[in-house]
């Protein structure tokens, strides 16, 4: 399809929120430690030729992607940094990211072969040791079994000083985890050190996320890789921003009298005569269908009720209480609206998810307008 001439939904993406936002971040990070800007899912569904400015003009020179459609869009919008893929990748990934030098991660014998052969051909390599760390058990390579010791000798062998990082990604960062998640990576970084000619001076070892940013707890990396902090989802009371908002047209306005039905199913029944206003948003867009009951959708400075089931490209509200609504005006799903922590809650409560799962689906979903 060609891009949308007069959208029924956008997403407003605010980058002076994320210059603001980082420039907090970036505040709060401790003495010597280095800063990877997360920008997979389209920079969280924020638009990456957007958001790489933004990361450049504050001199940051780490970004973490995880497809090479993101990597390439990086490279594209004139970023000459390092670029981390925070996942393992494919053999035909590895190759086809090789123009966009992309530093890899590597967790299996198979990948350090490939990085080898890469190697031998002429292709400069780069790779990020990838440890589980009482971590995620997705990727990452668990030494703390012999064969996986095995390996990782193997790995650190076979591709010697180009292993240029040692990784892992925290699953857990509450005070009851994070200290001692941070101790056994230290740990295991130690082992490596000490049974491999690796030089703990040319390696970057890094481990946190943005909740390990503002954790409260000290733990050893040399840099965080963040990118929830950017878009304002954490931490308001600290000052970070939201940076995308939501929003729909009304497309009709109709009374309807008691007893009438609203949307598929005949799920709600009016319990007295109504004014009802269709608004141009529904599960195409990201409004999910399994919204929880109590949904609701703001009409200037008012709360206007989500009636019925969602549709696939409307939603019905009631608009009977409201001081001022017509067709053609804005409603907003998610915004700037009163207290910022309470609007989150509502929204992760409303959609039964996180925010970082909203913003990449909207952002994806709807045409961007960039304020």
């Amino acid at each position: 399809m060609t891009e949308d001439r007069c959208p029924g939904s956008w997403c407003e993406i605010h980058r002076d929120r994320i210059s603001h936002n980082l420039t907090l971040a970036l505040g709060l990070l401790p003495k010597g430690r280095r800063f990877c800007a997360v920008l997979k899912a389209d920079a969280y569904g924020h638009g990456i030729e957007q958001v790489v400015p933004l990361i450049q003009a504050q001199d940051v020179t780490c970004i973490g992607i995880t497809s090479n459609t993101e990597a390439y869009a990086v490279r594209t919008a004139g970023f000459t940094g390092t670029l981390i893929r925070l996942r393992a990748a494919t053999p035909a990934e590895i190759t086809d990211a090789l123009g966009a030098r992309v530093e890899e991660q590597v967790g299996s014998l198979e990948v350090a072969q490939k990085l080898w052969d890469l190697k031998n051909a002429g292709h400069p390599v780069r790779a990020h040791l990838a440890l589980n760390t009482l971590g995620m058990s997705r990727d990452g390579l668990e030494i703390a079994t012999d064969q996986g010791r095995i390996t990782c000798l193997a790995i650190v062998k076979m591709l010697g000083e180009d292993v240029v990082g040692i990784c892992t990604h925290f699953p857990d960062n509450t005070p009851a985890s994070l200290p001692t998640a941070s101790d056994l990576f230290q740990d295991q970084v130690s082992w490596i050190i000490d049974n491999t000619t690796l030089d703990r001076s040319r390696v970057l070892v890094h481990a946190g996320s943005s909740l390990t940013l503002v954790a409260d707890q000290p733990v050893k990396t040399d840099m965080y890789r963040c990118g929830a902090i950017l878009y304002g989802i954490l931490k308001p009371e600290l000052g970070f921003q939201t940076t995308m908002e939501l929003k729909a047209r009304i497309v009709s306005l109709g009374h309807y009298p008691k007893g009438a039905t609203v949307g598929y199913d005949g799920a709600y029944r009016l319990r007295s005569d109504r004014r009802l206003a269709c608004v141009s948003i529904g599960y195409a867009n990201g409004f999910r269908r399994d919204v929880q009951d109590g949904a609701a959708l703001a009409i200037g400075a008012q709360s206007a009720p989500v009636l019925g089931k969602v549709s696939m490209n409307t939603v019905v509200v009631d608009a009977t209480d409201l001081d001022s609504v017509e067709v053609g005006g804005e409603a907003t799903v998610f915004g700037q609206t009163g207290d910022t922590r309470n609007m989150l809650g509502k929204t992760e409560h409303q959609f039964r998810t996180i925010m970082a799962d909203l913003y990449a689906d909207w952002g994806l979903r709807n045409p961007r307008v960039f304020r």
